[in-house]
């Protein structure tokens, strides 16, 4: 994987990791773009650590600008149409009462679908405070992970312990947001 990634950044060049960086923010609205693919570009293009902070932003900015146009464009007619239905009600009350840290969690499993999540968000009731707040925190590490992977894949398939760091991630990503909400009092 790793060498087909970097052959296409050879043959794309310079415009490699910012096509990349386009098609993060795209694949929060459209969900079978392969993120982890542009990540691993991304942090072969600029490193460890300016690669997972470019990832990480252009995540949170296609994340968010999916959350305003779901807001913004649906919202309404959803709350008008849809969440009449008991079981939509029903599901949409316990999305509107997320806890930070149930948010996080979420968004730091690297498997969960963003736009998914971006739907939901938008949909309901919570508030943009609340959601960015866990964009923020969740996506640093499902980024990092993705990276992770990306460039250490034959490692993680024969090495145990690559899981476990996945797992103290999210635990790590738990605290975080605790900590968080205790501080702004993010209910």
């Amino acid at each position: 994987m790793t060498e087909i990634i970097e052959n296409v950044i050879n043959s794309i060049g310079s415009f490699g990791p910012l096509l990349a960086c386009l098609l993060i923010v795209l694949e929060s609205i459209i969900p079978a773009l392969p993120l982890c693919v542009f990540i691993v570009i991304n942090f072969m293009a600029f490193g460890n650590i300016l690669g997972l902070l470019i990832s990480w932003f252009f995540t949170i900015i296609g994340c968010v600008i999916a959350f305003f146009i779901v807001r913004k464009c649906f919202q309404n007619w959803f709350n008008k149409k849809v969440r009449k239905n008991k079981k939509i009600n029903k599901l949409m009350k316990k999305i509107d009462n997320f806890k930070l840290q149930q948010l996080v969690v979420i968004l730091a499993i690297p498997f969960t679908p963003a736009f998914a999540v971006n739907i939901a968000a938008g949909l309901s009731d919570m508030s943009l405070k609340k959601y960015l707040s866990g964009l923020l925190i969740g996506k640093i590490f499902m980024v990092y992970f993705w990276g992770f992977v990306g460039l250490n894949l034959a490692e993680c398939l024969t090495n145990p312990i690559a899981l476990v760091k996945v797992a103290v991630l999210v635990l790590i990503a738990y605290i975080a947001s605790t900590l968080v909400n205790k501080k702004f009092d993010l209910k």
